[in-house]
Formats: structure tokens, C-alpha cells, sequence
């Protein structure tokens, strides 16, 4: 038994079963603690978390700045409603427009940032136009327009009628993109690099020729940068790899270390469009989010994560390129910091149970894509771990697939 735990697993497991819509599919695990990349659950088993928090957990468990700043915060002021000042929103304001852009907008998650963002785009470029482009595998969240925005039928089911407005376009297709634009168009949304889609990574042309377009036709260009931002990519936002501002980059998951914490940024000359009454968040801005997201921009700089990610990219890099030379059932490898998706011939989901039961955390998305969303201060040893697990267990799945 772990110290922090008061009972089993089991009995934790028996619990959710009476009190808890089982809504998740969740493994038969519960998790006590957890520092750095590491967790453990109620019975002391050490787990390698490399898709910490799905992906919120961007400075892995428990980050020492941020459990100080939280600490330090909640001390003083829990909760203050956004019809008073406060200084830490200021503050954590400050540390990420002057990082990217124009003024911030904060919420509570990523559906929730972009509700806003889409709602901004209507407001601005007013009542005539109100359509948004978006894009085929791509994810925007589980509020309803945040839902429609997500071109993926499964999330669609049963669900209907959804929010009208919304076309569908491939990603990377440019073409298709000024075929869906007419003069009721008022944005085009889109992840620079899709996550749960299967880590697929926008072309740098194909980002300009949305940025000409958006111009040409008078629309707001929208990066939906939830796993993206803050320095998931190598870089502060996913948008900086490719030199096209948009005009509206949305974020959350890695925002706060952890901390529920959404926010968007807009262009200056877009944010009165934002007109008071129009749009708001209870908890959105609250003082012990800003804490922590200051905190996690502190680190960030302090420790060099920035240079780290990019470096432990090339390692992961390294040991996937020489497994795909392995292994037929390697189709295509994509990376782009500490975004990293491997893209298999067969299902990928049972890789997650078979690395589980020997200490690693992974996921599998888009049905055959092992995916990967470490910590921005994971180590080379950490990362030379997972892998060894992964290709273990990857050469076990060839093998049972003939």
C-alpha cells in the first residue's frame, strides 16, 4: 500500500461503481501520487507517465513552483469574481501576450476557450457572417459548438440537432478550404498540429494560404492551440514554428501545470468586439489558476524547458526512427516537440494495457496511433525508458499479428 492511500484500488473501484457515471473507460487503477514523470497507485506500483494529465500535466505531477505558488496563493484569495481586479490575473495576462499576441481572454478548459474564440469571431465580423470552416479529424471540445466544431461523426452521435454554421474541410487542403468560403463566412478554425487526430502536423504552406485567405475574404483565422501551447511544440505556441499570426489562438491543458485553466488571445483591434454581458466565466481567471499558470511560465524559463523539449524530441526521434526500420507495423512517425504520434498497420489501443502492466503510460488515438504527450522536463534517461518498454511491447504486437 501506498502511504498516501487509504484503501485499495478495488475498494476505490467498488465506490465508482455506486456513485459514479461510468461515462470513462477507465483501467483498473487508482492513482495515489505523483512527482515528476512518475505516478503510483494505491498498492505502490511506479508507473512512467508519458501522456501525463492527458497532456495538462505539461510540467509533469506535482511541479515544485507550482504546488509553492498555489500554496502561497490560496493562502490570500481563493476566488474573486471578475467584477473586481486582481493582481495575479494581470499578471499571468501579462506573461502570455507579451509571449504571443493582444489580449487574453481567461476560462476553465479548452471547450470553453473556444466557445469563446467562435462566439468573438461572429461578434466582430457581425450578424451577415457567421459560418466557420474546420477541419476533418480535428478536436475542439464536448460543449455543442465546441462538439460541431470537431469534425469526427463518432463525437456526433446521438447528439443531434448540432449548431449550425460549421463546414468540414480536409486538413492540409487548401483548395477545398476556398471552396467552403463564401460571404457568410466569418472564421476558419483549426489545430496546427492535430492532437487527438493522430498528431498530423499542418504544412507550413498550407498555414500561409490560410492566412492570405482569411485577409483576402475579411475572416479571422482561429488556432486552436490547447495542446500546443505553451511550450508543448518546442516553441511558447504551435503558431511560432510557421511565422502565420492568427488572429485568435486558444488555449488550456498545459496553461496552469495541471490547474484547471483556459484561456483565448486576440489581436487588439479584435478584443472590443467582446462587448461586456456578451460573454464571461464564472471561474474563469480565478486566483489560484493565475498562480499556478505564472508559476508554470516561471518554470518553464527558469529551467530551460523550451531547449529540453526540443532535445528530448530528437531523442524520441532517434529511437522511433531505428524501431520503424524494425518493424513493418511502424507506418509513419510524426513529432513535433513533445507532441509524438506513431502510426501503426494494425490497432493500437492494446499497446496501452500491454505498456500499463509494465510501468508506462501511454494512449492510442484515431484507432491505430500510439500517442505520446511527455512532460517538457522528461529526461534522457526517462525517455530511453519508455522507449524500451514501447519497442518491447511493439515487437510483441508484430509478432502476434503474423
Amino acid at each position: 500500500m501506498h502511504p498516501a492511500a487509504t484503501r485499495s484500488s478495488q475498494a476505490t473501484i467498488e465506490q465508482f461503481g455506486k456513485y459514479v457515471i461510468p461515462n470513462y473507460k477507465r483501467y483498473p487503477v487508482c492513482i495515489v501520487h505523483g512527482e515528476g514523470t512518475a505516478v503510483w497507485d494505491a498498492e505502490g506500483k511506479r508507473y512512467l507517465d508519458l501522456f501525463p494529465g492527458w497532456g495538462c500535466n505539461i510540467l509533469g505531477h506535482c511541479p515544485p513552483k507550482v504546488v509553492k505558488a498555489v500554496q502561497k496563493q490560496i493562502e490570500h484569495l481563493i476566488h474573486v469574481p471578475n467584477t473586481w481586479y486582481t493582481e495575479a490575473q494581470g499578471d499571468f495576462a501579462e506573461a502570455i501576450c507579451t509571449r504571443s499576441f493582444g489580449k487574453a481572454f481567461f476560462a476553465n478548459s479548452g471547450a470553453e476557450a473556444n466557445e469563446g474564440a467562435i462566439k468573438l469571431a461572429r461578434l466582430h465580423c457581425g450578424p451577415q457572417k457567421f459560418r466557420a470552416i474546420t477541419f476533418t479529424n480535428g478536436f475542439h471540445g464536448r460543449t455543442f459548438a465546441a462538439v460541431t466544431a470537431t469534425a469526427q461523426p463518432k463525437y456526433h452521435e446521438g447528439l443531434g440537432p448540432l449548431v449550425p454554421g460549421f463546414r468540414y474541410a480536409p486538413y492540409n487542403d487548401l483548395e477545398a478550404v476556398r471552396q467552403l468560403v463564401d460571404d457568410e463566412t466569418c472564421a476558419i478554425l483549426l489545430e496546427p498540429v492535430q492532437g487527438e487526430g493522430g498528431v498530423n502536423i499542418a504544412d507550413e504552406s498550407f498555414l500561409k494560404g490560410l492566412r492570405q485567405l482569411c485577409d483576402e475574404r475579411g475572416m479571422l483565422l482561429i488556432f486552436d492551440e490547447v495542446q500546443t501551447g505553451i511550450g508543448r511544440t518546442g516553441q511558447w505556441f504551435g503558431y511560432q514554428h510557421s511565422g502565420v499570426q492568427p488572429d485568435i489562438i486558444t488555449l488550456a491543458k498545459g496553461l496552469a501545470a495541471g490547474v484547471a485553466c483556459g484561456a483565448f488571445v486576440c489581436r487588439d483591434h479584435i478584443a472590443p468586439s467582446l462587448r461586456p454581458g456578451m460573454h464571461a466565466s464564472t471561474f474563469g481567471g480565478n486566483p489560484l489558476a493565475m498562480a499556478a499558470g505564472i508559476a508554470t511560465i516561471q518554470t518553464i524559463e527558469e529551467d530551460g524547458l523550451l531547449d529540453n523539449c526540443r532535445r528530448m524530441a530528437d531523442r524520441f526521434r532517434q529511437h522511433f526512427t531505428k524501431l520503424r526500420e524494425e518493424l513493418p507495423i511502424i507506418k509513419d512517425l510524426r513529432i513535433r516537440g513533445m507532441m509524438i504520434g506513431v502510426d501503426l498497420a494494425i490497432p493500437a489501443t492494446p499497446a496501452v494495457a500491454k505498456c500499463m502492466e509494465r510501468g508506462v503510460l501511454i494512449n492510442a488515438t484515431h484507432d491505430t496511433v500510439v500517442r505520446l504527450l511527455p512532460p517538457l522536463n522528461i529526461t534522457a534517461e526517462q525517455v530511453d525508458e519508455g522507449c524500451s518498454v514501447i519497442a518491447t511491447v511493439l515487437r510483441e504486437m508484430a509478432n502476434e499479428a503474423g
